[in-house]
């Protein structure tokens, strides 16, 4: 099982959940490059352009490790970064576990996504403009401090140790990202979980993940904010105990 975290987070935020899973998968948790203790001069921009250039990272991870048959298992962004590896290479990532995914972001004619435009831009310009000011706003989105004030205030301090010059780029490229079109292409077996309540994931865009990709379950943790491995991780153990259960 490899876990891939979301933007702006690391590794460390899935130490709720890992446990469940050791005595019976081999487990890998990575950081996403430009992340937690990554090499932050493996960033690189025009690579990072897209989430494509992200999804061949972890590939390259697990080439690395030679394995093959994987349940990947990612959080938010990561949850369209796994989509990619796994289309890219289905023998590899022969399942997936998509928490709190979204596949556009961006409102349109046809399709909630949960932001507007001038949201989007609203948050690109305080990143940009503001280095020290947009962290708790986002976190607050992200995990509202009155449904779990020590996992709000973890969140909202993964943000302020990200560089950045790289949170400020990550986050175009996680807020401006369409890969509505790519889901037809899993293959896998997948599980959606979504969160009762999700300022960054509506139901909507959770809904449209999972009506979208053939093969899919889905499964609604009883918790508020875009983080349920961490306001409500025995839900989200359950939830996924459940879909790789025989």
């Amino acid at each position: 099982m490899v876990f891939v975290h979301g933007f702006g987070c690391d590794q460390h935020m899935w130490r709720h959940v890992v446990p469940a899973f050791e005595q019976d998968y081999f487990v890998v948790l990575l950081d996403l490059v430009g992340a937690g203790g990554s090499d932050l001069a493996a960033y690189d921009e025009e690579r990072h352009a897209t989430l494509h250039g992200h999804a061949a990272d972890v590939l390259d991870v697990l080439h690395e490790l030679e394995l093959q048959d994987v349940v990947l298992v990612g959080h938010s962004v990561a949850a369209m970064i796994g989509v990619l590896a796994h289309i890219a290479e289905p023998d590899t990532i022969s399942r997936l576990v998509l928490i709190t995914p979204s596949a556009r972001y961006l409102d349109t004619d046809s399709y909630t996504g949960g932001f507007s435009e001038s949201d989007i831009d609203d948050l690109l310009n305080l990143m940009a403009s503001n280095h020290l000011g947009w962290q708790g706003p986002l976190s607050a989105l992200v995990l509202p401090p009155a449904e779990r004030p020590e996992a709000a205030a973890e969140v909202e301090q993964s943000f302020c140790r990200t560089r950045p010059d790289i949170a400020a780029h990550f986050a175009k490229v996680t807020f401006l990202s369409d890969n509505r079109a790519d889901l037809p292409h899993v293959s896998a077996p997948t599980l959606v979980i979504q969160s009762r309540v999700d300022a960054i994931a509506p139901p909507s865009a959770v809904t449209f993940v999972y009506e979208t990709i053939a093969e899919a379950s889905l499964e609604a943790v009883d918790t508020t904010g875009h983080c349920p491995h961490l306001s409500a991780p025995g839900a989200t153990v359950a939830a996924i105990q459940r879909f790789l259960r025989p």
